[in-house]
């Protein structure tokens, strides 16, 4: 946890040690940002990405969310906490959904 909270303070100060030595320089973030030729590149940039998305991340993002996080995990966890709540066991672990996975033959 510590090495995390101290990445997120360095790229915080990072930034704000880019940002003082572009306005040193006069360089103004915000004409760059509005520019034509920065806004060109980032609809570019922009309309790949959602290209790349919609092409080929999108069906096994869906199949990762609903197939192995809503039934395998949320509802088995929403079960465990209606037991619980009712003062029941909860489930073991050996009544818990279970997902084949095809091991490769050497």
């Amino acid at each position: 946890m510590m090495n995390q909270q101290g990445g997120l303070i360095k790229l915080i100060i990072l930034i704000i040690v880019v940002i003082f030595i572009l306005s040193y320089l006069g360089i103004s973030l915000r004409s760059i940002i509005e520019g034509e030729s920065f806004q060109s590149n980032w609809n570019y940039v922009w309309e790949g990405t959602k290209n790349v998305w919609n092409e080929y991340l999108s069906n096994p993002a869906k199949y990762l969310w609903y197939n192995i996080f809503i039934d395998l995990i949320w509802e088995s966890f929403i079960d465990n906490m209606e037991r619980i709540k009712v003062g029941q066991e909860i489930e073991s672990i050996e009544n818990a959904p279970q997902m084949n996975l095809i091991t490769p033959t050497p």
